[in-house]
Formats: C-alpha cells, sequence, structure tokens
C-alpha cells in the first residue's frame, strides 16, 4: 500500500488544545484552534490504515505542537514508519516528517454566530524511503481552511483544503461533531473524504474517537472506523499526550 494514504490522515491529525476544546487528534478532521502560547503538547502516538492484502502506519510516532504568538501554533510529526503487503517482507524505519504552523484569524464569539476560521498548512518532507514504501519520494503539501462552533458541551468543526503530492493530488474534506460528557471525556464522529484529481474513486473514511482526561496534563485519545472503500477495512489511531 502506498504510503501517501497514510500521510493524508497524519497530516490532518493535529493539536487537541490545552484549554479542552476536543479538537483535532484523535480525528483525522482539524480544527482552526492554535496551542496557548507559550504551552506545549507532546504526543506519543500511533496510528495505521488496514486494506485486504496490506497495511501501513506508524509505531510510534511523536508530535510536538508549541503556541509561539497569540493565535499561531508551530507543529512538527517525526515518524517510525512501517508497510506490509501479502507475499512481501514488512519494512519499518523513519518515515516522512511534517512540518507546519496553524494561524487563525477569526475569534469565535460566545453567545453569537460567528465561528473560530483558521488554515493550517503542512509540508510534508521525503525522509522516509520509497523504495522500501515508508515514504513518498517527494516534497508534499496541505493547504485548509478549518472552521469551528461550540454550543454548550456540543462543537462541531470541519473545512478542508487541497494535498499536493506528486502525481496524486487531491481534495480533502471533513466534518465532526462531538459532545463533552464531562471534564474527563468527550467522544465525537466524523466523515472524511479524499477526492483524488487523477479520477480515482473517492475514498471515504468513517471515525468514531473519544478523548479521556486523567488530568489536566496528562490525557488518552482513541480512535477507529471503517473505509468505505472496496479494497479498504478501515484505520485507528492512538495516542498518549501530555500538555505543558
Amino acid at each position: 500500500m502506498r504510503s501517501a494514504r497514510l500521510v493524508a490522515p497524519l497530516a490532518l491529525a493535529t493539536v487537541l488544545a490545552t484549554n479542552q476544546a476536543w479538537a483535532g487528534p484523535p480525528f483525522l478532521t482539524d480544527d482552526p484552534e492554535p496551542v496557548e502560547v507559550k504551552h506545549w503538547e507532546f504526543y506519543a502516538a500511533s496510528q495505521w490504515t488496514v486494506e485486504r492484502h496490506a497495511a501501513a502506519g506508524t509505531l510510534p510516532h511523536v508530535e510536538v505542537n508549541y503556541g509561539a504568538l497569540p493565535g499561531l501554533q508551530l507543529h512538527a510529526i517525526v515518524p517510525a514508519a512501517f508497510a506490509w503487503s501479502s507475499g512481501a517482507a514488512a519494512t519499518y524505519g523513519i518515515g516522512d516528517t511534517e512540518l507546519g504552523a496553524k494561524l487563525r484569524f477569526v475569534d469565535e464569539v460566545e453567545g453569537q454566530w460567528r465561528p473560530q476560521l483558521g488554515i493550517f498548512p503542512l509540508i510534508i518532507l521525503p525522509t522516509g524511503s520509497k523504495k522500501r514504501d515508508l515514504g513518498e519520494g517527494a516534497v508534499q503539501a496541505l493547504l485548509p481552511l478549518w472552521v469551528q462552533k461550540s454550543f454548550g458541551p456540543w462543537t462541531t468543526y470541519g473545512g478542508g483544503g487541497v494535498h499536493l503530492a506528486s502525481g496524486d493530488n487531491s481534495v480533502v474534506l471533513g466534518w465532526l461533531l462531538q459532545r463533552a460528557f464531562s471534564d474527563e471525556i468527550a467522544i465525537g464522529t466524523e466523515v472524511f473524504v479524499t477526492t483524488p484529481f487523477s479520477g480515482e474513486p473517492v475514498q471515504i473514511q468513517l471515525n468514531l474517537g473519544t478523548v479521556i482526561n486523567f488530568s489536566e496534563h496528562h490525557h488518552v485519545l482513541l480512535s477507529a472506523g471503517p473505509s468505505l472503500r472496496t479494497d479498504a477495512i478501515g484505520q485507528a489511531y492512538a495516542a498518549y499526550q501530555l500538555t505543558i
């Protein structure tokens, strides 16, 4: 399975804000809310996709987010990647490195209908071996716009953009609805759609996920769901998050 099918979900699996907005990982759909100024987020995570005769993922990947300025978050993911296909030996090693910056340019106003708006451009560097199916072998980019609005315990967010990859460009769109049941747990569900420019079949991913807060600083994030493609089974994500 081509590693590009992993890169798009990794490019969209980003920040859970330190003010417990319940956004970003463990979902593919992202949000416009950056990490608070001078705060950090650290993830030790694993994400994988499974097809009928192949699988690929990270085991683990390390994600770091930092609130550099008001409304601005810096972001990096360094993965250890694996790939397996029927009839071939599994491979494991460094994957493609992801760098980005999230910028929120419209703030949400409580009690009004105005949502948050933000952009989160990402660059994926070809640090993984394409020969071993651990990387794309070329620079990729994701250029998305994200929107978010909260109503009491409910939050909804989504949007999308263009994923630029060598010979494999696509439009990605996602939307999510989630509810906080307490300060300790929230549950959400999403639909995430990838439409290749090449005319290949549209990929639809459905996920159910949860965020569990053990304390102000320690969190566990989980999600999984089926892929609505004839050759696909689904994807899953699990992470420990430290916020400081």
